[in-house]
């Protein structure tokens, strides 16, 4: 089913058309299973996704143990297809809590051997540091990274949530193979001059956010109850009559999705795939249901009347609410 790739930018590797964010499963949207978590893990190699995001502060290391205790027990094959994507730079406390991002040199290599050790492998695919540290110039941190690259321990440079002339000065200092940003049909900010800026410098997109943290996915209520430490009940976006106006463009995406007979999931992440061949979109799932759904997005096709029903359901800045709190908003270079 995942036999589509897409290519990385002018310097990046062949990846799976779809990659797999992993996050979810350490951090920040209450607990999971272990077993089903390494279980998703395995299903989704081989079913042929070869790309799997994670951050070194997800779960405070838990995230990279966890993928490597998967590629350990993979299938030899499976484990030399996986490509890894690792960010860094995020500074958390014993309690969870968050103390801004550090991008100086020295703190790159460090934060990249413990990687290196967690994962259990010799090199990093893609390493980028998750936002951009306002005291240290981008070309610092692009440059320890570009050290990192000449020595082996990382095969390409990537960045995260950074805005056009960030894009810029890193290019300037070092070949960058892809940008990781929020898209999605309710996240579009980066059409205007993000994306137009990355494609002219040869950087590819991967993607995340594509069902806006299961906002969009078909499955999220109203009357959800929230885990104690999950982010969406901080998000904007779900809260209150955000949250419904919200959901009132899930139904009206749902009706479209019923009559091409998809789910509401699938389609909304075959329009971000409808983006472009350089756009990689990154799903979230925590469990092999969830996986097998986003999958089948592979195999979903949007004609151009299909694009233009999506877009007159859920036009361009229809979402109620900002992607994150406003004290993360701030630090967002992508969003200034």
């Amino acid at each position: 089913m995942t036999t589509r790739t897409r290519i990385l930018g002018t310097t990046g590797p062949q990846v799976s058309a779809l990659g797999l964010g992993c996050m979810g499963m350490s951090a920040l949207y209450g607990g999971a299973d272990r077993a089903e978590s390494i279980a998703t893990l395995h299903a989704a190699l081989e079913a042929g996704v070869t790309l799997l995001d994670t951050g070194d502060f997800y779960g405070m290391g838990h995230n990279e143990l966890l993928i490597g205790e998967a590629l350990r027990a993979a299938p030899a094959a499976h484990r030399e297809q996986a490509l890894i994507s690792v960010k860094f730079g995020a500074l958390r406390d014993p309690d969870g809590g968050w103390s801004g991002y550090d991008g100086r040199p020295t703190a790159v290599k460090n934060f990249a051997a413990y990687s290196l050790q967690r994962l259990g492998t010799d090199h990093i695919d893609v390493y980028r540091i998750a936002r951009v540290d306002p005291d240290v110039p981008i070309e610092e941190t692009v440059g320890a990274i570009a050290e990192l690259v000449e020595k082996g321990y990382v095969r390409h440079i990537g960045l995260s949530e950074v805005g056009a002339e960030t894009i810029r000065r890193a290019a300037a200092t070092a070949p960058i193979t892809d940008l990781q940003i929020e898209y999605s049909l309710i996240s579009r900010g980066i059409e205007d001059e993000i994306l137009p800026t990355a494609r002219a410098l040869g950087i590819a997109v991967t993607a995340y956010g594509v069902l806006s943290r299961g906002l969009i996915s078909g499955h999220f209520t109203p009357d959800r109850q929230l885990a104690a430490g999950d982010f969406r009940s901080l998000s904007p976006r779900f809260q209150g009559d955000n949250l419904r106006h919200n959901l009132d463009l899930v139904e009206a995406l749902r009706k479209i999705a019923e009559q091409k007979g998809v789910t509401v999931a699938q389609i909304a992440i075959a329009w971000v795939l409808s983006r472009g061949e350089d756009i990689v979109p990154l799903v979230g799932a925590r469990r092999r249901d969830r996986l097998a759904e986003a999958l089948g997005a592979l195999e979903v096709r949007l004609d151009q009347a299909d694009l233009t029903a999506i877009e007159e359901a859920v036009p361009a800045g229809a979402a109620a609410g900002d992607r994150y709190p406003e004290a993360q908003m701030a630090h967002l270079d992508s969003e200034r």
